[in-house]
């Protein structure tokens, strides 16, 4: 087995554990990611129309 699979499993286990571990913290970080993406997007499309006013 590959580092790279191994690295994968890894993770993927990682995840697993915090999420049944500490579900609450779990979706409390999915739920400041998705925060952040938004707020990413909001900011490129303000720049965006901004740019082409």
């Amino acid at each position: 087995m590959n580092a790279k699979k191994l690295a994968t499993f890894a993770g993927i286990a990682l995840v697993l554990f915090f999420v049944i571990a500490r579900p609450d913290e779990a979706a409390g970080f999915v739920d400041n990611i998705i925060t952040a993406l938004r707020d990413a997007a909001e900011a490129v499309i303000t720049f965006v129309s901004n740019v082409f006013s």
